[in-house]
């Protein structure tokens, strides 16, 4: 496996006590200290996102999710890997409200679909996995799965999807995540909220630029995607 490092602590992890990705058992994939059983990238991911390029399978990197729950991961359609920093309180509360309002209108209408949560991770055509605050998928979709791929992390392409950006996020990854990740691969709705500039841009299927929203003293429609969902930004004031 070739693994890289991105982050500006680079030489640590090439230290005599630098992280390894090791296959424990024949099976999970995990990353751990040579010197101790904890697991430095949780540390080095504090000041800024680690990322690593590797040859990983599929299902050797659904393993090494699996296996490192403690770390939000994330890997694009040419095998670069992302581990996320921690978010701060505040973008805590903001992915918090939108998830929220979110599982709400979905609880009210459980024959259109099903949420999912930020921790759920999604295998997309192009090969990547990439996680969103807040996904909804159509119960025709859902339905169509296995037990058993309802309980791995399942190959489906979410119907809505919505990115909150944290404090830690650049706003330029994020809209070529929403193009090149989410709607490149059959999204049909996504939303990018902005909370530091008070924006979000739309994304819908067949446009190739977002619609721009500023502001957040209004609401904004789920469309035919999500039939009477009012989506309240004033609650992120």
């Amino acid at each position: 496996m070739e693994v890289s490092s991105a982050h500006s602590t680079q030489e640590q992890a090439h230290s005599a006590s630098s992280p390894e990705i090791a296959q424990e058992g024949g099976k999970g994939f995990a990353v751990r200290s040579r010197k101790t059983a904890t697991n430095p990238l949780v540390a080095l991911a504090e000041t800024g996102p680690v990322i690593f390029k590797s040859k990983m399978t599929v299902a050797q990197f659904d393993d090494f999710i699996l296996s490192n729950p403690e770390l939000k991961i994330e890997r694009d359609k040419l095998g670069i890997i992302t581990i996320h920093p921690p978010m701060t309180l505040n973008s805590g509360h903001d992915e918090g409200e939108a998830f929220f309002q979110l599982k709400a209108w979905a609880k009210r209408n459980k024959d259109l679909g099903y949420a999912y949560s930020p921790s759920t991770s999604f295998n997309l055509p192009d090969g990547a996995n990439l996680k969103a605050d807040g996904a909804w998928i159509t119960a025709e979709k859902v339905d169509k799965l296995s037990e058993k791929e309802r309980n791995s992390i399942a190959h489906i392409v979410p119907d809505f999807v919505m990115e909150v950006r944290s404090k830690t996020d650049s706003q330029s990854v994020l809209r070529k995540k929403m193009t090149d990740g989410w709607m490149a691969n059959g999204v049909r709705l996504a939303w990018l909220i902005d909370p530091m500039k008070k924006i979000v841009l739309v994304y819908r299927t067949g446009r190739a630029e977002p619609q721009v929203f500023s502001g957040f003293k209004q609401a904004l429609s789920g469309e035919d995607v999500l039939p009477g969902f009012e989506f309240d930004l004033t609650e992120m004031l």
